[in-house]
C-alpha cells in the first residue's frame, strides 16, 4: 500500500509567566515570598528609567499592564513590590530547556523570549497521541513550576499564534483547520511589530481572518517594502503552509566526561586521578579540543558529593599539567565514610588542534608560562594573579590596567614616539615648582621637603583631556622630563594653563622616575 507524506506537526510551547515563575523559585530558597495580596512586579531599563518587565497576578488583578513605567504605576499603588529582572538568567533557562525538552523530539528550538518550539512529526504516537502528548509536555512543565499553554498546528506561525493568542486549553488543529482556527485571533498573532500591527488595525484589518479575505494585490504594493519578518503577506502564507518554515534546532549538548566506578568505597582520591585524566585526555584529543574548565567530583556512599572546580589559561589537555593543578584540592574535603565513584568533566572545551608547535620540534615556552598561571590560580586564586593590560588612552594612568591572567591574554606596550618613565605614582604627589610664568619649564621643585635644581629638561608635551569621559573643566597636563643635579630624572606635568578659565593657578605634580 502506498502512504502518502506524513503530516507535519508543531508544537509551540509558551510560558506567560516564565520570569515571574523564575523569580518566585529562586526567592522561596532565599527568603520568604510577599503575601498574595502584595503586587509584585520584576523591572528591566527602559528608554524613560525602569518598565514593567513582568507581574504577578495580584498586579494584573489591579490592572497594572506590561511595559508601564515603575514611576507611574508606583504613584497609583504605593505598596508595589518591585524587583530587578534577570533578563540574562531568563535566556539560560530558555537555552537549557531547549534540550532539556528533546524528551519529546529531536528537533527544539527557542521562541525568544518565553517560548519553545518542536517539531514533534512522527512522534505523538509514542506518548499515546496528540492529546496526550500535549497534556504529558504540560505536566512536565508545570511539575517544574512552569505553567505552559501549548498548541499544535502543521506550521509554527499556527502554532505560535494558537498558543499565545488562542481560547486557552490544548489547542490541535491539521491542515484542514488552520485557516480557520486562525481566522478569530488578532493580526499580533502573525508575530508583526507594533507599527505594522497599527497600519493594519488603521485599515480595518483586526484579525487574520479579515486579512486573509483581502485580495492580495491591494497589500503588496503598500507593504512590498518591509523586511520578510515584518512582512503581514509573508507572514500569513507562513502561518498557512504556502511557504516553507523550517526549524534549524542547535547541536546536541556533548558532555566531555571520564568516570571511574569501584568495587569497595575507598577515603584518598589521588591513586584514581591519573586513570580520570588519560581517560579525559584522549576522549579531548579525539575530537580535537582542549579543556578550559575542569571539575572533579566525588560521590559519597552516603548519597552526598562533593566537587572541585577549577580554570586554565588556555586549552589543554595534558595529563600532567592537570594532574598538579588538583595537588591538595582534595585535602579539605570529607569523604565521608568513603567514595565509589569519580568523575571529572571538561565543563568548557575549546578547539585544540593535534599540530607540532615549533619546527625544531621543541614546546613553546609561551605554554610554561599558561602552565605557571594555571598552578598559581590553583592555589592561591584566579583573583590574584595578575598582570598587565594596556588600553587606549593618552593619559598615562589609564594606558595600563591589572587584570586576571587567567581570563585575558597578553598584551604588548603601544608604541610611543615618546619616552615613558619605568615608574608611576599612584597618584601623583604635587610639587611646588619655581617656573618663569605663564608657561616656562620648571627651573626648581621641592618634593617631600627635598629641593631639587633642574640641569637640562625636555617637553613640554600637551596631553589633552579625554573628553568622552573626563568631567567638564578638567586641565590640561603639559609634562616634561627633567634631569636634576645629581643624575636623576623625574617626570613632572603642569595642570592647567594661567587664564584658561578652568581654575585658579596651574598646579605642578611629579608623576615617574625614569631609569
Amino acid at each position: 500500500m502506498i502512504r502518502g507524506p506524513r503530516q507535519v506537526r508543531i508544537v509551540s510551547v509558551w510560558f506567560p509567566d516564565l520570569a515571574m515563575n523564575r523569580w518566585r523559585q529562586k526567592v522561596m530558597r532565599e527568603r520568604t515570598l510577599p503575601g498574595d495580596a502584595v503586587p509584585i512586579v520584576l523591572a528591566r531599563d527602559g528608554t524613560h528609567g525602569p518598565v514593567i518587565h513582568a507581574l504577578s497576578p495580584a498586579a494584573a488583578a489591579r490592572g497594572i499592564v506590561l511595559e508601564a513605567r515603575v514611576v507611574d504605576v508606583q504613584s497609583i499603588h504605593p505598596d508595589l513590590h518591585v524587583e530587578p529582572a534577570d533578563l540574562r538568567g531568563d535566556e539560560a533557562l530558555l537555552e537549557r530547556l531547549i534540550h532539556w525538552a528533546r524528551r519529546w523530539c529531536p528537533w527544539t528550538v527557542a521562541d525568544l523570549p518565553d517560548g519553545l518550539i518542536m517539531d514533534v512529526t512522527g512522534a505523538a504516537h509514542l506518548f499515546g497521541g496528540e492529546a496526550a502528548m500535549l497534556r504529558d509536555i504540560r505536566t512536565r512543565f508545570a511539575m517544574q513550576g512552569l505553567s505552559a499553554r501549548v498548541a499544535m498546528a502543521p506550521t509554527r506561525g499556527a502554532a505560535q499564534a494558537l498558543a499565545r493568542f488562542g481560547a486557552g486549553g490544548d489547542v490541535i488543529c491539521d491542515r484542514d483547520s488552520t485557516a480557520p482556527a486562525l481566522a478569530p485571533l488578532p493580526i499580533a498573532a502573525l508575530g508583526l511589530s507594533a507599527q505594522t500591527a497599527r497600519v493594519l488595525d488603521r485599515l480595518g484589518l483586526k484579525t487574520i481572518g479579515a486579512l486573509a479575505r483581502l485580495p492580495r494585490s491591494t497589500l503588496m504594493r503598500r507593504f512590498s517594502d518591509l523586511a520578510a519578518q515584518d512582512n503581514p503577506l509573508i507572514k500569513l502564507d507562513l502561518a498557512m503552509g504556502l511557504q516553507p518554515d523550517p526549524l534549524n534546532p542547535p547541536p546536541d549538548l556533548t558532555y566531555w566526561v571520564s568516570r571511574v566506578r569501584l568495587a569497595e568505597p575507598v577515603i584518598d582520591p589521588v591513586p584514581h586521578l591519573p586513570e580520570l585524566a588519560q581517560a579525559l585526555c584522549a576522549e579531548l584529543a579525539e575530537a580535537e579540543q582542549g579543556a578550559r574548565r575542569l571539575r572533579l567530583t566525588i560521590y559519597r556512599i552516603d548519597g552526598e558529593w562533593r566537587a572541585v572546580e577549577l580554570g586554565t589559561a588556555r586549552a589543554t589537555r595534558d595529563v600532567a599539567h592537570m594532574l598538579r593543578l588538583f595537588e591538595g584540592k582534595f585535602d579539605g574535603v570529607d569523604p565521608g565514610f568513603g567514595f565509589d565513584l569519580l568523575t571529572l568533566e571538561a565543563l568548557r572545551v575549546e578547539p585544540m588542534l593535534k599540530v607540532q608547535e615549533r619546527l625544531d620540534g621543541a614546546t613553546d615556552t609561551q605554554g610554561d608560562v599558561t602552565a605557571l598561571i594555571d598552578r598559581l590560580s590553583a592555589r592561591l586564586g584566579a583573583d590574584r594573579v595578575t598582570w598587565a593590560q594596556w588600553r587606549e588612552s593618552h593619559l598615562p594612568e589609564r594606558a595600563e590596567t591589572r587584570v586576571q591572567a587567567m581570563t585575558h591574554a597578553p598584551s604588548h606596550p603601544p608604541d610611543l614616539s615618546r619616552p615613558r618613565p619605568i615608574r608611576l605614582l599612584d597618584p601623583p604627589e604635587e610639587v611646588r615648582v619655581l617656573y618663569a610664568v605663564p608657561e616656562g619649564p620648571p627651573a626648581q621643585f621641592r618634593w617631600r621637603r627635598v629641593t631639587y635644581r633642574s640641569t637640562r629638561h625636555e617637553g613640554p608635551e600637551r596631553i589633552a583631556p579625554e573628553w568622552w569621559q573626563d568631567r567638564p573643566g578638567t586641565r590640561l597636563r603639559d609634562y616634561y622630563r627633567v634631569e636634576v643635579q645629581d643624575g636623576r630624572r623625574f617626570w613632572l606635568y603642569r595642570q592647567g594653563l594661567a587664564d584658561d578659565g578652568r581654575g585658579g593657578e596651574p598646579r605642578w605634580f611629579l608623576h615617574g622616575f625614569f631609569a
